[in-house]
């Protein structure tokens, strides 16, 4: 039997027998970016239950590429299609592009209020880039435009939108709206500055654990205005505000703050800056940080947070390569390191009983 296409394998994630559907994920899963092509063509073109399949596919890939046609499904007139679509941004969202953050802002002026334009603000929300085609409509010559824009800047509240508001307050339309959400950032500024600078000032151990915890629950309430400020005092020469940013960071789990947390776990030399920071990426679950995650276990202080934020990873493909270490691991005499390998072994167990059930029905009907 002559070997199957990328695309007809992909038509077969929706196929009536289980073997055919496993035997497709996997061909995804290891497609590339032939594979990656093929589902956003499905996502496009498809029939409406492989426009689903196609898009949660596309999500567990991860690839950039698929934003816009995702975007694409939140206007198809079948509203699991729709919900399909969102769900699959909002779990791609600390990899989408610019292209894709634009698309949505696209559909802000056109989408009536309700479920809908709840929906698409949420994902703005969700998407780091989105603040850039957000800015850009700031300065769109349509009035209702600008509000718009304006609007839902006011929501995020990014430092990152600084200078567009400050070039807006030339338009009439948005010149209140800018002055109050300059006001806002502001006081945001403020109010982290004043923070860090009091717990720069602290003295003796005890006390400074003490006010950096106080500092964190502070701080907590300002939520994600306060990321791109956080990341910022990630590279402050105090080693407690380090950790209080990693700390706050990990707690908000933003995907911005991914890239800078991994930095500070490869390259800071406090210890305690490390434990937070790692503990950070594993409340966030992303798979990018999986080498040093790996690279920490053998490292006393780190491993056991390693191990756990190894175990909160949400693309658990990304650890088949490792399944010897975690099955060693099984019997590590630390409790909390065995535990977890073997919550990560027994995940693996079970992607691979699922590939040989599908490997199994192909060399049946072959």
């Amino acid at each position: 039997m002559p070997k199957e296409s990328i695309e007809t394998l992909v038509s077969e994630l929706i196929h009536e027998e289980d073997w055919r559907r496993m035997r497709a994920t996997a061909a995804c899963v290891a497609g590339g970016p032939r594979a990656v092509q093929a589902l956003i063509e499905a996502v496009r073109a498809g029939p409406s239950d492989l426009k689903k399949e196609a898009a949660a596919m596309l999500a567990r890939i991860r690839d950039p590429h698929a934003g816009v046609a995702l975007v694409g499904l939140l206007e198809h007139e079948d509203e699991a299609v729709r919900k399909a679509g969102a769900t699959a941004l909002e779990q791609m969202a600390g990899v989408l592009d610019t292209d894709t953050a634009s698309a949505l802002v696209a559909l802000l002026p056109t989408t009536q209020e309700g479920a809908s334009k709840q929906l698409l603000t949420h994902l703005i929300g969700a998407i780091p880039t989105a603040v850039i085609p957000l800015c850009a409509m700031l300065k769109h010559p349509d009035p209702d435009r600008q509000i718009t824009a304006a609007s839902m800047l006011d929501q995020l509240l990014d430092p990152r939108s600084i200078d567009a508001f400050i070039e807006a307050m030339g338009q009439p339309a948005v010149r209140d709206m800018s002055v109050g959400t300059l006001k806002k950032l502001g006081a945001i500024r403020e109010r982290i500055d004043e923070m860090f600078n009091a717990l720069r000032a602290v003295e003796g151990a005890s006390e400074r654990e003490e006010a950096r915890m106080a500092t964190v629950i502070s701080l907590l309430g300002i939520g994600r205005p306060s990321v791109e400020i956080l990341i910022e005092y990630l590279e402050d020469d105090d080693w407690l505000v380090r950790e209080a940013a990693a700390d706050l960071l990990g707690k908000i789990a933003d995907v911005r703050a991914v890239d800078p947390l991994m930095k500070r776990l490869a390259h800071d030399k406090d210890t305690g800056v490390k434990e937070l920071a790692i503990k950070a990426l594993g409340l966030i679950g992303d798979a990018r940080p999986t080498q040093l995650y790996l690279e920490s276990i053998p490292i006393r202080p780190l491993r056991v947070y390693a191990m756990e934020a190894l175990a909160k990873i949400k693309d658990v493909e990304v650890l088949r390569p490792h399944k010897d270490l975690f099955d060693r691991l099984r019997g590590d005499r630390d409790g909390l390191v065995a535990y977890n390998a073997g919550l990560i072994a027994d995940k693996l167990d079970a992607l691979a009983g699922a590939a040989l059930h599908a490997q199994e029905g192909t060399d049946r009907h072959e």
